[in-house]
């Protein structure tokens, strides 16, 4: 039973069954971001928008715990799978960025991967983020984001207001995701900008940025 302040279910059953089928072929380019993601996790690690559970083989020996939050059911069932394989403990569970299943200050780190551009409300999503993690804790994040020129930011308009949404999970290429991550509080200590050359992810979808950021030890949230 739901009630009426329930988000509404994720559904994107044909996205999801294509991305599921497709994560293999893209982890040729961005599995070594993956691993430089999650390098010297350790705790309790939540992960919000799992997808498929590529990260999950990642995760280093330090880490007691994963959360993966993933609300679309098809692509939760696949990484319940790949979560029985990782070398770590790991439980994917339903859930929406806007609405995390954690406590606050519940998680040592949290990490954000190729997710914060399908979010329906980013802000609110890092907010929650900023939530769980504890103080001096830390979000690790890899996300494409606006472009640096004026030609490609159009591109990236016109994908937005056209197809790409639709075909891509509700994806928005043109966020500034960096700066909604010091907005939620979020003090970022390391940034990398990566573009299609690096991941072999190409436009709309580039360029990318991979870092952490850390909650501060002093904040009252």
């Amino acid at each position: 039973m739901t009630s009426e302040t329930d988000p509404p279910p994720v559904r994107h059953p044909l996205f999801a069954r294509f991305y599921a089928r497709m994560s293999p072929l893209m982890e040729r380019g961005i599995s070594r971001y993956r691993i430089r993601l999650l390098d010297g996790l350790r705790g309790r690690v939540l992960e919000v928008g799992a997808g498929a559970g590529a990260n999950f083989e990642h995760y280093p020996a330090g880490v007691t715990e994963v959360l993966a939050v993933e609300p679309e059911s098809h692509l939760r069932h696949v990484a319940a799978s790949a979560a029985k394989q990782a070398p770590v403990p790991v439980e994917v569970v339903d859930g929406v960025a806007g609405r995390l299943p954690a406590d606050d200050r519940s998680c040592d780190a949290a990490v954000a991967c190729l997710v914060l551009c399908t979010v329906p409300d980013p802000d609110a999503a890092l907010a929650e983020l900023f939530r769980v993690i504890r103080p001096g804790g830390q979000l690790r994040f890899f996300e494409h984001v606006r472009a640096d020129t004026p030609a490609r930011r159009r591109v990236q308009r016109v994908a937005d207001a056209t197809l790409w949404p639709l075909v891509s999970g509700g994806c928005r290429t043109g966020r500034d995701t960096a700066g909604a991550i010091e907005r939620a509080g979020f003090v970022i200590d390391r940034i990398d900008r990566l573009d299609r050359t690096d991941t072999g992810m190409p436009l709309p979808a580039a360029p990318q940025i991979l870092g952490s950021a850390t909650r501060p030890a002093d904040a009252g949230r």
